[in-house]
Formats: C-alpha cells, structure tokens, sequence
C-alpha cells in the first residue's frame, strides 16, 4: 500500500476514446495508490458508452464547474495567503509560456484560473502530486498548479499531433520542469528529446499504454472472410478515403466484402457521402461510438483490422485487435511499427497508396493460416509488452522511486515475482 496521493488530470475525462486511462488509473488504485482524477470539462453523452465510462464521470471533478467568481476569488486568496512568492512565480510562467497572440493570451489566463481551482484541491485534499495526460492545454493547467501548490507534476506524452505544435504549448518549458515524462513508445521518446534539455532527458521514460488481454477472446479464422474493421476517429487523417479506393480494387477479389466503421468523428458525413459515390453504400457500415464490450464483440466477427492513418501514436485499438488475434493492416507511421511487426503480426505499408493497402489487404484474405499465424503472434506481443496492469505497475515505481529520491531507468522493470494475470482465454471464437 503507497501513502502517495495523485492528482490525475486530463482535458476531457472520461472520453470513449481513452478507455486505456481508465484502465490506468483502475490499476494504480489495485496497487494501492490513491488516485482522484480531475477534469477540466465534463464529456458528453457520446463518450458515456459503458459503465466504466459512468462512474468515472461520477467519480471526477470538473474544473470549469468549480469556476464560480466566489470559488475563483477563495482559491486566489488561498494562494496568496499561503505562499505570495509562489503565486507571483506562477503568473511569471504562465505569462512567459503562453501562445501568441491575444487569443492565446486570453486562453493562458483561462487555463491560470483552472491551474488556481486545481492547486486549490490539492492543498485541501492533502494530495502530493499531479499526472496529466496530453502534453497540450491540460498539462499547461498541470505545470501552473504544481507551480501554486508547491508540489511536483509528471505527464504522459502520447502522439504524434502535439510535435506538430510543440513550440506552441512550450513542450520543452514542460518537459525541463516536469518530474518525469512517461512516453508511450520509443518513437514519441525520441521526439520529446529533440525538445528536451540535455541534462533532463534522462527524465524520459517508456511506459506503454495497455489493454486487458484476458477480457479479448482469441478468434478461429474462416476460410471465408467477409468482414474488415476500422476503429478511431472518423476523420480524414485517419486514411479511410485511401481504405475506400481498395475496397475498390477488393471488389472482384473478395466478393461480399464488407467494412465495418467504429467510431464517429467531423468527417463521418463527407465519408459517407464519399463512399456512396464509389459505390460502396451497401458494403461500408458506420456504427458509430461503442462502449468496450462492444468494440470487443465487433472484433470477434472481424476477420482483418484495418487503420490506414496518416499520423498515429501507438494506438490502443490496434492493441485490442491483435489481442483478439486479428491481423492489422497498418501504415509506418509514427511509433506503429512498435507493436504491428511486418509479415510478423500484420502488414505495414505506405500512408496514402491505396495500391499497396488492396494488395496486403488481398493476400490476407486468401490465405486463412496466414491470418491465425500473425493472429497468435500479434496476441503474444500485446500479452507480453503491453498488458495495461503491468504498464501501470512500471509508471507506479515511476511515482514511487521519484517521491523516493531514487533513479528510475527508462523502462522500469517488474518486480520479480510479477505474474501476469491475463492469458490466452480456454476457449477462442469460431466464426
């Protein structure tokens, strides 16, 4: 049992998309660390799939409904009262780090006044350090309020959108002042270093985000496929116009081929429109948002992942899909290549050639034991590197070795008498 409080705060908390840090912060409180999550928004409705989703809404608290003048003015007073100095040092680096412009100054006053609501909390709560996730707006409200409440602030660096603005959100101001920065692949670790000062990179850790491989049932592989899967965000960025042109070129190759679309997005209505002027209305189903148990359920009757995306981190659902013993067609970008192995796992190719995606799409198609074989190996994989129990026991050492005074290498190891308690289920599914 730890003694150490954490604050864990995100943008937007609990979102459907970020079911891996629920499953984070589950975890840690299993491990016997007191965890009160905070958010700076509430969610809507869309992202309350599942009863995980429900009670970490009831269980959060939203900064910007704590926004009230009387509680504004009561934490500034606190603040002053408490440490002046402190107070003064803080509004110095939030003026010293805000973006351009009076939009972006307006906005770095906003995110002061919910750095005071959050400092407010930890002092009256007794907590003893802060965690975001996201190195944007919510780490700036993290940087600020550890800087008010005197205590010290860590983050989790994902990717690959952030290194687009990293000048922006002064992502080396957060990284040089931060006590740690865990970075969910080797890939986001070395971007983070570019920002990074030398003397503080060894601050840098590899902590992979993870999945529960015992809740993922393994599937058998027909010898009759009909079904691909996509599952993010229904946004362009994520290559489905390229998936749509192979679908295209599949038609003759893979008669009664279907794609099922899980998730929503900005684009899903141009998406639609542009499937339907292909031809594909009758073969492209969008689903929308799922809750986890869903999403788990369409696996089991998918028989290849697909994520052709432009950009990407390492993303959760590609962990879920080889943890259901599906192969993934995936483009090399990003940190990809850490979990999707080609010709091993699945298949990586080019980001925008629709040629080339048809092609590997067309050889797993045909070939059933091809499909189980990069199935059981994708499984392996996630069981092995990417057990979210085991990743939250390497960021709770992260915690501890720093409160500790103590170094901690750039991926902590378990303990020795570790035992993984997700394996391959007895039973898989046959479809």
């Amino acid at each position: 049992m730890s003694d150490l409080r954490i604050a864990y705060l995100t943008g937007e908390y609990p979102r459907a998309t970020d079911t891996f840090i629920q499953r984070e912060v589950a975890a840690l409180r299993a491990d016997g660390f007191t965890v009160e999550t905070f958010s700076v928004r509430r969610p809507g409705p869309e992202h309350l799939t599942g009863p995980e989703q429900r009670h970490g809404q009831a269980t959060t608290t939203y900064l910007l409904e704590l926004a009230r003048p009387k509680a504004l003015l009561e934490a500034k007073l606190a603040m002053l009262a408490g440490n002046p100095r402190r107070f003064v040092r803080a509004f110095g680096l939030a003026w010293r780090t805000r973006r351009p412009g009076l939009r972006g100054t307006v906005y770095q006053l906003i995110y002061f006044a919910e750095a005071l609501l959050l400092a407010n909390q930890i002092r009256t709560r007794g907590l003893h350090h802060i965690h975001n996730h996201f190195g944007d707006s919510s780490c700036t409200v993290a940087m600020l309020a550890a800087e008010l409440a005197g205590v010290p602030y860590s983050f989790t660096l994902h990717g690959s959108g952030i290194f687009f603005e990293a000048h922006t959100w002064r992502l080396d101001e957060k990284l040089n002042r931060a006590a740690f920065c865990a970075c969910i692949s080797h890939f986001t670790r070395s971007q983070a270093a570019i920002f990074a000062a030398p003397e503080t990179r060894d601050r840098l850790h590899l902590i992979h985000c993870g999945v529960e491989p015992d809740k993922l049932t393994p599937i058998i592989h027909r010898d009759d496929p009909r079904r691909l899967i996509f599952v993010g965000r229904v946004v362009e960025q994520k290559g489905l116009g390229d998936l749509f042109q192979a679908l295209v070129q599949l038609e003759g190759r893979g008669p009664g081929l279907g794609l099922t679309i899980v998730g929503d997005g900005p684009d899903r209505l141009a998406l639609e429109r542009r499937a339907a002027d292909l031809g594909l209305a009758d073969r492209v189903s969008f689903v929308g948002s799922k809750s986890q148990s869903e999403v788990v359920e369409l696996l089991g009757d998918a028989d290849i992942f697909v994520l052709p995306s432009y950009a990407e981190g390492v993303p959760v659902v590609v962990m879920e899909a080889l943890g259901s013993e599906l192969p993934v067609v995936a483009t090399f970008v990003g940190g990809m290549a850490e979990l999707v192995e080609d010709d091993v796992t699945g298949f990586l190719v080019r980001p925008g050639d629709p040629d080339q995606l048809a092609d590997r799409i067309h050889r797993l198609l045909g070939d059933a034991e091809l499909r189980q074989r990069m199935g059981r190996a994708g499984r392996h994989k996630v069981v092995a590197d990417f057990d979210s129990a085991a990743e939250a026991r390497r960021l709770g050492a992260l915690f501890t070795n720093f409160h500790a005074g103590l170094p901690s290498p750039t991926r902590p190891p378990l303990p020795a008498d570790w035992q993984p308690e997700a394996r391959l289920p007895e039973t898989a599914i046959d479809h």
